[in-house]
């Protein structure tokens, strides 16, 4: 179940705006990475939503998972599958989501939010002071 969702639409308009007016070069927003295109291709969710920039194509979804506990799958993109599965088998992880357009590069958040086993109230793990 998602928690703490954070939807970045507003801040995408205000790009968008800013691209159709002339105040923002295509250069500057249509800038996806090589290892986020690759990603788009082999883990990323089709959209039906074509993109806002070019109109070629329709956006791809990609998320990537961050947690303490998550080890050296940290930062790596997953499907919707292989996040269903960590929900039910790891300790609480952020995913954040990435719209990303194939043909141009555009690449937007689209949103974060949290999964995975809710830590136990008052069960914090608290650190200790360096003593001398």
């Amino acid at each position: 179940m998602r928690r703490s969702v954070v939807d970045y639409s507003l801040q995408r308009r205000a790009v968008l705006a800013d691209v159709y007016s002339g105040r923002t070069g295509l250069y500057e927003v249509c800038d996806a990475s090589p290892y986020l295109s690759r990603a788009a291709k082999y883990h990323g969710q089709a959209t039906d939503e074509s993109c806002p920039v070019c109109r070629k194509e329709r956006l791809t979804l990609v998320n990537y998972v961050y947690g303490e506990n998550l080890g050296h799958i940290a930062g790596q993109a997953k499907t919707e599958v292989e996040l269903a599965r960590m929900d039910a088998m790891q300790d609480e992880f952020s995913v954040y989501t990435v719209e990303v357009c194939r043909s141009c590069g555009w690449n937007h958040l689209d949103c974060s939010y949290v999964l995975g086993a809710e830590p136990a109230p008052g069960g914090r793990k608290r650190r200790r002071a360096a003593t001398e």
